[in-house]
């Protein structure tokens, strides 16, 4: 699955929230009501993780089956608001724009904003792995070019369309699933160790990513 993004260097991230009793069907979204961040619920299943149109970087391949679990995916990227509500900050190079996502962020503070996160509504939040990404990205598991369809202008925001500089999130359209800018704006951290040669290592179900690496 090829990602294309705006050309300035900036990083974001999307929540998934595991949490919920298998016992209860779970609802289609949830809501944090101390945040009032929104969560998709995404039903696990299994697909073709990777670059399925051989157009992708070498990190994509070989194309390879992986099965996920249920579970919840923040309906947009995280913002600037709710970062400054939480950390008290707002690090982004693109500022003044409320709506508009986080970045300039590292991995590390991502982990220290979800850790603050949880200590403030009790929940357990958490980046996704990667594989949790693409297949939510995929509208489930579905061979989408583009996270959402195969049309780029009409889900995200890339150096062709974007002006050089991030967008609020939402504006265009959501993948099947109902999720926002999964493709452009800005990069998604996701939770796994960047490792070239896991790909073709990879278990078939809940890949967690390398042990170490960069």
């Amino acid at each position: 699955m090829k990602r294309y993004l705006i050309s300035v260097t900036v990083l974001v991230f999307v929540l998934s929230f595991a949490g919920f009793s298998r016992a209860v069907e779970p609802a289609k979204n949830f809501k944090d009501p101390l945040t009032g961040m929104e969560f998709i619920f995404v039903k696990g299943g299994c697909f073709q993780m990777g670059d399925s149109f051989g157009d992708g970087g070498d990190d994509e391949k070989p194309v390879h089956e992986v099965c996920v679990d249920d579970l919840y995916m923040g309906k947009y990227e995280v913002t600037q608001a709710e970062w400054q509500k939480i950390m008290g900050n707002n690090p982004s190079n693109f500022e003044n724009c409320d709506n508009c996502p986080v970045e300039n962020i590292s991995w590390n503070d991502v982990q220290e904003y979800i850790n603050k996160l949880n200590q403030k509504t009790g929940k357990k939040y958490r980046l996704p792995t990667e594989a949790e990404w693409e297949y939510a990205a995929r509208s489930g598991g579905k061979n989408e070019k583009y996270a959402g369809g195969n049309n780029i202008d009409s889900v995200g925001w890339y150096d062709g369309n974007s002006g050089s500089k991030t967008h609020p999130v939402g504006q265009k359209q959501p993948n099947g699933l109902g999720l926002y800018d999964m493709i452009g704006n800005v990069l998604e951290w996701v939770n796994d160790w960047n490792d070239a040669d896991y790909y073709k290592n990879s278990p078939k179900d809940n890949p967690k990513g390398a042990s170490s690496g960069q």
